[in-house]
């Protein structure tokens, strides 16, 4: 019996230590980019491979747009798009009324995209670092099944601890008065 309860004890502090370490990876991911300005963007297709493959995610500095240079890889909501994409800039030139116009690519994709567009605010999301698969649970996190499991597990836990903890506490309590 004192083994098993040594081994029971040995397990939680290996759990409790995976845990810890895995919230303490999460709060790095989230904490230090915001603290330095950055934002963060998961990689949704293989587009930008090999540079950012899927599931990667990029911390991006916001940057004045009129640094953007040829060959700067920027996180923008394209002309009629509906969510965000990360691409590399491929052309910078200038329109009828001399406002600069911009073409992206993606590095794995054959052609650049299909469209010019004008970055109207002053600042821009420039990609600073990619940190590979770290991108997943950031779009895992985008689907509500998975939030509430998170939610969920660990409320179950608790709760099967409690009863299990209550069940032995009156257990032995029946052993006492018998």
């Amino acid at each position: 019996m004192a083994g098993t309860k040594g081994t029971r004890r040995r397990v939680g502090r290996i759990a409790t230590g995976a845990a810890f370490a895995f919230a303490l990876t999460a709060a790095v991911l989230v904490l230090v980019p915001a603290l330095l300005g950055w934002q963060r963007y998961a990689i949704a297709s293989g587009s930008m491979t090999p540079a950012y493959d899927k599931g990667s995610l990029v911390l991006d500095e916001v940057v004045p747009v009129r640094e953007l240079r040829v060959g700067d890889v920027i996180t923008y909501l394209p002309p009629r798009g509906d969510h965000l994409i990360t691409h590399r800039i491929s052309w910078i030139g200038r329109d009828a009324t001399g406002a600069r116009l911009f073409r992206t690519k993606g590095d794995a994709n054959p052609v650049a995209d299909g469209w010019t567009f004008r970055l109207d605010g002053e600042a821009q999301a420039r990609v600073r670092v990619g940190v590979p698969y770290a991108g997943y649970p950031l779009m895992a996190l985008g689907r509500r099944d998975v939030r509430m499991l998170l939610i969920a597990l660990p409320a179950l836990l608790i709760a099967a601890i409690s009863l299990a903890g209550l069940w032995r506490r009156l257990g032995a309590m029946a052993e006492a008065t018998a």
